[in-house]
């Protein structure tokens, strides 16, 4: 199943993707620590906020309104919500 938020998640995951091949070429071309650390800063960045949306998006919408809608019991979504948790 699709949600709203993939393509934007796909977007960040791309975004991080240039970033991670742009700091290979620079530790590649001896670039200075200082550039490497901010475009690492940039890779991280960007994995994160797209892991926050993923994990937002999945409990709102295949937690919440499993429940709400019957397709999931309470019992199931917590313990999916605490697997969830240690990701956070």
């Amino acid at each position: 199943m699709e949600h709203s938020s993939h393509p934007d998640i796909v977007k960040r995951l791309k975004r991080a993707h240039g970033h991670l091949a742009g700091v290979i070429a620079m530790i590649e071309g001896g670039r200075p620590c200082v550039d490497l650390a901010q475009q690492l800063h940039a890779v991280e960045s960007a994995i994160t906020n797209a892991k926050k949306i993923l994990i937002q998006d999945h409990m709102e919408h295949c937690l919440g309104d499993g429940i709400e809608h019957g397709a999931k019991a309470a019992k199931d979504a917590l313990a999916e919500f605490k697997t969830l948790a240690k990701y956070l």
